[in-house]
């Protein structure tokens, strides 16, 4: 979003705090219905839209040490004290890899008409390199053919955070080579699903990989030092590329992208240097990501942010802009919450935020990302890839509801202003675990009962099975 934008939103008074109706003070966790609340039902979404919801492969599986499975950085991260919230670990998760079918069955019953899952780098690869572990590939076979057999789309993520702890011991992402490695993993997933798999995501938000896990630490690998977070933010985008071109090698029919996780980013007031705070944000929090992965190159003004002196200048290589810049046949959006900046540089919230106190809700946002994303970077097709809150309610999760509502009503604004949006995946299909949040929080439609593992349909899946079933929200 570039300064003039800003400002001639703050002109308009999309950014500013305000102190109309909608502004007043509401109960923490209560979104309310707001422009975008689509209270009318409106139109229909475009026939063939995908319907879905997520999950990744460490957040649910469980079976840590079964089938040949070898250790990721979460099962190193999780298992060392004072790391995650209640001493929880993703050892069982929500034991999704015994319970497959019948997870499959709830998809069905809910009339998903597309799932993204990851695949657990070091379950397929236990080394991360070499020869594919037959029992772990046979996993993901069968949780595809599972799909299918539902008339429900496999979408597939590549890497969700979960590198294998012996390349993790090799150096990780810190190391150029491992943009090779992720790059020789996806090919060999690549010939093994791909006359199956027809849509592919590379990484998951590597934005969060590089600020928690390796400038704040409070992620996996836990690591904290914002010179090297940077070398390995350019590591992950060279793997991307890479992963791209061997996906064209193979001649595989389908479709490839990244799922980045974006935020809007506002002047806190209608000033020039609340505007001008704004863009050096944005260019960190999106172009930073964006500009490489579809325009082949990073912001002139991100690259002059960085010091004469620091390590990712030299660990971006003469080419590596047009690897990285390979093209893509779609983008993947997640989208939790904007980010509004005064002119000191600080963060304003004037907005409800969730159980997840950094999540502040704000549905108008989705819609202000997704034509942003289509004015500054042409006619992509889009999908969104994650979108939810957690609740502390347990099956009466009319909270959800309401933030689901909204944020579907601007997806279907964004839709109507010609925005090429093809999906919309709820964030999560299950209470899983919450990364360094353990089992505290619950982001999923179907409950999971901590204690049996029984699954239970929550008030906000039944919603959903309507909104799916009718292609719509409802009046």
């Amino acid at each position: 979003m570039r300064r003039r934008h800003l400002l001639t939103l703050a002109a308009v008074g999309a950014v500013s705090a305000g102190c109309g109706p909608d502004d007043a003070p509401r109960s923490k966790g209560a979104p309310a219905a707001g422009p975008a609340s689509g209270g009318s039902g409106g139109p229909r979404f475009p026939d063939g839209f995908a319907w879905g919801a997520s999950t990744s492969a460490y957040q649910i599986e469980g079976a840590a040490a079964e089938d040949g499975r070898g250790p990721s950085v979460w099962d190193t991260f999780s298992h060392q004290p004072g790391r995650v919230r209640g001493g929880d670990t993703g050892d069982v998760a929500v034991d999704h890899y015994h319970r497959m079918y019948e997870d499959l069955d709830l998809m069905k019953d809910l009339g998903l008409k597309s799932y993204r899952f990851s695949i657990s780098w070091s379950r397929v690869l236990p080394d991360g390199r070499g020869a594919l572990n037959a029992k772990g590939l046979d996993f993901y076979h069968r949780l595809v053919d599972g799909l299918l057999a539902r008339n429900i789309t496999p979408v597939a993520t590549l890497f969700h955070w979960d590198t294998p702890q012996a390349l993790q011991d090799k150096g990780g992402w810190e190391q150029r080579d491992c943009a090779q490695w992720f790059a020789d993993y996806a090919q060999q997933m690549f010939y093994s699903l791909g006359d199956k798999v027809s849509t592919w995501l590379t990484l998951n938000e590597p934005k969060t990989v590089v600020s928690l896990g390796y400038t704040t630490g409070t992620h996996a690998p836990g690591k904290r030092d914002r010179r090297v977070a940077n070398v390995v933010g350019h590591h992950l985008l060279l793997g991307h590329g890479l992963a791209v071109r061997a996906f064209r090698g193979t001649n595989r029919k389908g479709q490839i992208g990244a799922a980045l996780n974006l935020s809007p980013v506002y002047p806190a007031d209608a000033s020039a240097a609340a505007a001008e705070q704004a863009t050096a944000v944005d260019g960190e929090e999106n172009r930073r990501w964006l500009d490489p992965v579809l325009l082949g190159r990073y912001p002139a003004d991100w690259l002059a942010a960085q010091p004469a002196n620091a390590p990712v200048r030299k660990a971006i290589h003469d080419g590596d802009p047009a690897v990285i810049g390979e093209r893509s046949d779609l983008l993947a959006v997640q989208y939790y919450n904007p980010i509004r900046v005064t002119a000191q540089g600080g963060r304003a919230s004037p907005h409800v935020t969730t159980q997840a106190t950094w999540q502040e809700v704000y549905p108008d946002g989705l819609y202000d990302l997704l034509t942003r994303l289509k004015r500054d970077y042409g006619d992509l097709p889009l999908t969104v890839t994650e979108n939810g809150m957690p609740s502390p309610n347990d099956v009466q999760d009319d909270d959800r509801i309401a933030f689901l509502r909204d944020h579907i009503a601007a997806a279907q604004r964004a839709i109507a202003a010609g925005v090429r949006l093809q999906g919309f995946h709820v964030w999560s299909l299950l209470d899983n675990f919450e990364w360094a949040e353990g089992y505290s929080q619950q982001w999923g439609l179907i409950r999971v009962d901590r204690s049996t593992m029984d699954r239970r349909r929550k008030a906000s899946a039944e919603w959903y099975r309507g909104v799916i079933a009718r292609n719509g929200l409802p009046a």
